[in-house]
């Protein structure tokens, strides 16, 4: 494997500006910077196990709530996703996962088939983490799935405590599309009878 596979992206509109790099190949190297607390450490978690380097720069209108920052950032993060991939020749495609984190335990599947939707049953005790509403988790898969083009199945199967609900998730979902995009030396071109992701 030669060619870079990395994408930057910004975005801004009038509720949220957005500069977004992202290594697919990386090496560890994580700097998120949304203003959400929460939303951060989830982002690191995610990022630190897919084994993608990620710089994310977001300044959003929180002073309405965070629902405009994660879901742009997921947007952003989607769309870096695919630019990163390119034609996706040589990829696994598929990868699934059982995360566990204390109590809770998440299974998450994707496929880069580039047919982008989100399957999400993840259920979760209470509705706020401090002042992060839980429900925009499924915001950010949703719009991350949209631009990636990721088919993406995630479920809960165990837990009581929202915050290792929520963890495990992130790092399922990030341990899935780690196998997904690794290379693998038996694929010749493009990874479907098609021809075409």
């Amino acid at each position: 494997m030669t060619a870079s596979r990395t994408a930057s992206v910004k975005r801004k509109t009038s509720e949220t500006d957005i500069t977004l790099s992202l290594n697919l190949d990386g090496t560890g190297i994580i700097s998120i910077e949304t203003g959400s607390g929460f939303f951060d450490h989830m982002l690191t978690a995610f990022a630190r196990h897919a084994g993608f380097d990620l710089d994310v720069v977001c300044e959003g209108d929180l002073q309405v709530d965070d629902h405009h920052t994660v879901e742009d950032v997921g947007l952003v993060l989607g769309q870096a996703f695919a630019e990163a991939l390119g034609d996706k020749a040589g990829i696994t495609r598929f990868g699934d996962v059982l995360i566990p984190m204390d109590e809770a335990l998440v299974f998450a599947a994707v496929d880069i088939s580039g047919r982008g939707q989100l399957h999400y049953r993840v259920d979760v005790p209470i509705e706020m983490i401090g002042n992060f509403d839980t429900t925009l988790c499924e915001e950010f898969f949703i719009a991350f799935c949209s631009k990636a083009g990721v088919t993406m199945h995630l479920e809960s199967l165990a837990g009581k405590n929202t915050h290792h609900i929520l963890e495990a998730t992130f790092k399922a979902a990030a341990r899935a599309l780690r196998l997904a995009v690794s290379i693998d030396p038996k694929v010749i071109g493009i990874p479907s009878t098609k021809g075409s992701l």
